[in-house]
């Protein structure tokens, strides 16, 4: 089964999914089902949805962040975006998934204008929209290339996904990946597609924590993990996997290294599993480094996406990021 293909990128890769379908829980059997089948929906109703990037495209009259949070209140997709619930300026909501959609996606606006003078997804100003309870208890969160949608997850395996500001950070920075070099979804681009928005949701969530790359967990999805679960998150940039055996989410397939790199048609050519090895390499880059991983790697790794073109490879992503390395270091000499 397949989840989420462009321009629909969601945070649980359809291995978990397929994963939790089969589970022993009927609970988490049946959501898991359940969250498959929206998936397949909001594929099947993708065209309905064009009225939201005309919304979403509208800059901030005043160039400053624009965001608008609405409450789907667990209605399916095909009602995106929902109830407008607060937007930019407004009060403080009473619901905490208003307020960290509301939050998370301002400190990312203010990661990318901070640090690469960025001025939202598009580089225009674009509005970031974002709907939370997104279905009942549904088990996922995704940029549809027009805005942000929030499960609340199962209370099982999954919390609601609005609390990982990575999460937040990852999904956003899918659309700043499509106003760049765009890398279409499958194969190599797709892995490289995931990897740069897993790059840059850890980097937010370090940034937002004032943390040195030896300090960081290095973990995505860390604060979505439920009590009914033993993984730590659904990926690491470590060698080493996220979760092992499982119950309920079996083993971490990511590779790590070039060599085991992932061969097979599932996961469109394996865009969420082969995004381990490149992840992999960008943690070795940042420890290595040292200090803030966002005031080096980050900043290579930024001027890389820039330079790439919807198809490029692993190959081309290295000779790019040795490229931009040293255009950098010259820089600061």
């Amino acid at each position: 089964m397949s989840c989420c293909p462009n321009p629909l990128h969601c945070i649980l890769p359809p291995y978990l999914l397929d994963r939790l379908a089969e589970s022993a829980d009927p609970r988490v059997r049946r959501l898991a089902v359940e969250a498959i089948a929206r998936s397949a929906a909001l594929r099947a109703t993708r065209t309905t949805l064009a009225q939201v990037a005309v919304m979403a495209a509208i800059p901030s009259p005043d160039g400053k962040k624009s965001r608008l949070v609405y409450d789907m209140q667990q209605k399916g997709t095909s009602a995106l975006p929902g109830k407008l619930a607060r937007r930019e300026g407004g009060a403080k909501s009473k619901d905490p998934a208003v307020n960290e959609a509301y939050d998370h996606s301002g400190t990312t606006f203010d990661f990318y204008k901070t640090l690469f003078g960025r001025h939202s997804l598009d580089d225009r100003g674009m509005t970031l929209v974002s709907s939370v309870h997104v279905g009942r208890r549904y088990n996922n969160a995704f940029w549809n290339g027009e805005q942000m949608a929030y499960g609340d997850g199962d209370g099982v395996i999954f919390t609601r996904f609005t609390r990982a500001i990575d999460v937040v950070g990852h999904e956003l920075s899918h659309g700043v990946v499509t106003y760049t070099a765009n890398l279409e979804y499958r194969n190599e681009p797709g892995a490289l597609n995931e990897h740069f928005a897993d790059v840059f949701g850890s980097l937010i969530r370090q940034w937002k924590k004032r943390q040195a790359a030896a300090q960081a967990d290095w973990l995505i999805g860390a604060d979505i993990m439920g009590p009914g679960t033993r993984a730590r998150a659904i990926r690491t940039f470590k060698d080493e996997p996220a979760f092992e055996h499982d119950p309920n989410l079996g083993t971490d397939p990511q590779p790590k290294h070039l060599r085991d790199k992932y061969t097979g048609t599932q996961d469109s050519g394996g865009v969420h599993i082969n995004s381990g090895i490149p992840n992999h390499a960008f943690f070795r880059v940042a420890t290595s480094l040292g200090g803030h991983a966002w005031e080096k790697a980050g900043r290579i790794w930024y001027r890389t996406l820039l330079g790439l073109t919807r198809t490029s490879d692993f190959a081309e992503m290295a000779a790019r990021a040795a490229e931009s390395a040293a255009k950098i270091g010259r820089a600061h000499v």
